[in-house]
């Protein structure tokens, strides 16, 4: 009997709520819910699936609606975002950070989505930020969410603000890293900036790519786009503009940064060859002397026994001052 009843329950499930005209909250449902029936009844279901589990390909065949373009879609390994709009349904892959227990990261993480009137169906392999700051938002209120569609804006929604956040925690890094730069004693920051551009650059080109496929579901004929989704796509996209060019700013400042380190460490390299090229000027006079005079050769000046040192140090310390000289008088020092 119980082999019967767990081969009945929906595999990799991680939650599912059901939405009820006019109930004030949405109804949880537990994870010992039967797949029988799952979505039949009034209003509709969010359910949302773990891909680690490697039966949720199988039940999808079963789920009534879905075609084999949004099976894929809800299955794919993929890491790039996607939107495609189809016979009034939604489906794709839409950007987030993963959640670990303990901490938030800013790794990146991928939802897999479709959406009709009846359901809303999100899967993933790693927890996801945005994912469960929706959840929470319905676990405190389910009255705001009448249709899936709403569900899917509060999705993207809360992706914007974790990029909002996320453009916070880098701005005050770079400020960290700027009074570093612009400090008197040189200090190289490449190392620590190197990481926070490569974030920056991440964000913006997967912000880009959502922002465009935004933009062309927008754009799809009527008769396919779900309803409300031209609405909800202008007030999504002028959301995501707003960050992008926060993100856009953050890139710009990152490369001048970068520049500028590229260009202390240039003018610090050019004083040390600078300091070199004057000792060396300085040198070569006396190594020349020193030179003459320790050679092997016979019938050379004072060679002869006792004495001769003393011109020695002095015609050192004299090539040494006329090098000075010279490097003075054509205003290399």
């Amino acid at each position: 009997m119980n082999t019967i009843t767990t081969a009945n329950r929906i595999p990799g499930f991680v939650w599912a709520y059901r939405f009820r005209p006019g109930a004030g909250k949405a109804e949880r449902l537990s994870d010992e819910t039967q797949r029988a029936g799952f979505f039949d009844g009034d209003g509709f279901v969010w359910l949302h699936l773990n891909l680690v589990d490697a039966r949720v390909a199988a039940f999808l065949e079963e789920v009534p609606g879905l075609n084999d373009s949004t099976r894929t879609a809800l299955t794919t390994h993929e890491t790039h975002a996607t939107i495609t709009v189809d016979e009034q349904m939604l489906f794709g892959t839409l950007v987030d950070f993963q959640r670990e227990f303990d901490q938030e990261t800013s790794d990146i993480g991928w939802l897999h989505f479709v959406f009709t009137d009846r359901f809303l169906i999100t899967t993933r392999l790693q927890p996801l930020r945005s994912v469960e700051r929706v959840r929470m938002a319905v676990e405190k209120n389910a009255a705001k969410f009448a249709n899936p569609i709403d569900l899917f804006e509060l999705l993207v929604v809360e992706f914007q603000r974790t990029l909002i956040s996320l453009v916070i925690e880098i701005t005050e890094e770079l400020n960290l890293i700027e009074d570093f730069v612009y400090d008197n004693a040189p200090r190289d920051e490449r190392r620590r900036l190197a990481p926070v551009r490569r974030t920056i650059v991440r964000l913006h080109r997967h912000l880009r790519t959502v922002l465009t496929l935004m933009r062309r579901a927008a754009a799809s004929d009527d008769e396919e786009m779900p309803l409300g989704f031209e609405d909800v796509a202008g007030r999504l996209t002028g959301r995501l503009e707003s960050v992008d060019h926060d993100v856009y700013a953050l890139q710009e400042r990152a490369r001048l940064l970068h520049e500028e380190i590229d260009s202390k460490l240039s003018s610090e390299i050019n004083r040390h060859l600078y300091i070199l090229s004057i000792m060396t000027a300085l040198l070569l006079p006396p190594t020349l002397v020193t030179g003459f005079f320790g050679m092997n050769t016979s019938s050379l000046p004072f060679s002869g026994g006792g004495g001769g040192t003393e011109y020695a140090v002095a015609l050192i310390i004299a090539s040494m001052l006329l090098a000075w000289w010279l490097l003075k008088r054509v205003n290399i020092l």
